[in-house]
């Protein structure tokens, strides 16, 4: 028997969109939801395609809430190492394969499916219901949702609830979501030296031999302990490059690049005076550029987002989520500087970015059904706060 969402999901899937050719599937998605009475934006940055939509949006019409995801995939690699084509929708076995079936195309079908229910239910809820979705955030994500919350900024517009259909599931469908993510700061770091001929060490200076002490130093640097929502910050180094490739040539230079994802007890400020210091303590001659992908974000549950989910995922499944920071970066973390309270909730994450990435079916109507209960829920929230 057909079903809506796992229809959308598939002609989402069928659209090779990757990153940042969003191939028509945000105008697949204006096109069901503009009748519904969104008011749709098309907005492009530097090549980038972006989905602005807000329904009710018609002077004080309560809170906002957006639901928050990407049409575009990460490359599908060697296709003919993929059971089932990666662009071909394929079910089988109750599971419906292909890229961005997991990340994220299941998860923004079911955000269509669930509002559109919703809102024959409900034609004038009390809150007003947005869509922000973008072909950027597998790719540089600068001009994807970072740009439009920008854009947002200086419409006026503000986002107080959000929902990030990132797959957050790890076991089995809702058994975690997220309420925040550490943040992320990566270092590209030169040592500078003496290029020389290895045999006349003492009329060169060997950048690898000077910065040893100051690497095995850094990666033992304790930066937190952590707090009851975040792990403690941790350091990696990523790629380490010296020499010309002759065995018999000192470098000129090492080159250095580490990350560190940290939390809310570590400020970005902290970080690169912690290892500034460290570089000059060495004595080391060096370059250093920093690139910040985002800072950490958490949302309590002093407000109506946690308890709203948790009650929507226990109303469909059954069973309570539990709530997380764990995993990488994600859109959320442009969206909850803004102030909005952002919660991240989707499908299983275990075959995401991999060969025959694959969601089953039933979890996709099932995480239809909870996007529909949460919407429920925001409303009664949103009556209450209205008075």
């Amino acid at each position: 028997m057909s079903d809506s969402t796992i229809d959308l999901a598939r002609d989402l899937i069928r659209r090779p969109s990757i990153t940042p050719d969003d191939q028509g599937c945000q105008a697949l998605i204006a096109g069901r939801i503009a009748p519904l009475g969104f008011a749709i934006e098309s907005l492009r940055f530097e090549g980038v395609d972006n989905l602005w939509a807000v329904h009710g949006d018609r002077g004080d019409q309560g809170p906002l809430f957006v639901f928050a995801g990407h049409t575009d995939v990460v490359p599908t690699g060697e296709a003919s190492r993929w059971t089932h084509p990666p662009f071909g929708a394929e079910i089988h076995g109750g599971r419906l394969y292909g890229r961005g079936a997991a990340d994220m195309k299941g998860s923004v079908a079911a955000f269509v499916t669930a509002t559109e229910r919703f809102l024959a239910r409900q034609p004038d809820p009390a809150f007003r219901l947005g869509y922000l979705i973008t072909s950027d955030e597998e790719g540089p994500a600068q001009h994807g949702t970072k740009r439009v919350v920008q854009w947002l900024r200086e419409k006026g517009i503000s986002i107080d609830w959000c929902l990030v259909g990132e797959p957050s599931s790890r076991n089995r469908l809702g058994d975690e979501f997220k309420i925040g993510r550490r943040g992320s700061i990566t270092g590209n770091l030169v040592i500078e030296g003496r290029q020389g001929h290895v045999a006349y060490p003492h009329l060169a200076d060997n950048p690898v031999h000077r910065a040893a002490p100051f690497l095995a130093e850094l990666v033992e640097i304790e930066w937190d302990q952590g707090n009851a929502h975040f792990p403690p910050s941790t350091l990696q180094i990523a790629n380490i490059h010296a020499g010309t490739g002759a065995n018999n040539v000192i470098p000129g230079e090492m080159s250095v690049q580490f990350n560190l994802r940290f939390n809310t007890e570590t400020s970005v400020e902290a970080i690169q005076a912690r290892v500034e210091k460290l570089l000059k303590r060495h004595g080391l001659t060096y370059r250093l550029d920093w690139h910040l992908s985002g800072v950490p974000f958490l949302t309590r549950d002093d407000g109506p987002m946690v308890g709203a989910v948790e009650r929507a995922v226990e109303g469909v499944l059954g069973t309570a989520p539990t709530p997380s920071t764990a995993g990488g970066t994600s859109d959320g973390r442009f969206i909850a500087p803004t102030g909005a309270q952002v919660i991240e909730l989707g499908p299983l994450n275990a075959t995401i970015h991999q060969i025959d990435e694959h969601v089953a079916v039933e979890d996709l109507k099932a995480l239809s059904a909870i996007y529909e209960r949460l919407l429920d829920e925001l409303d009664q929230e949103a009556r209450r706060l209205r008075g």
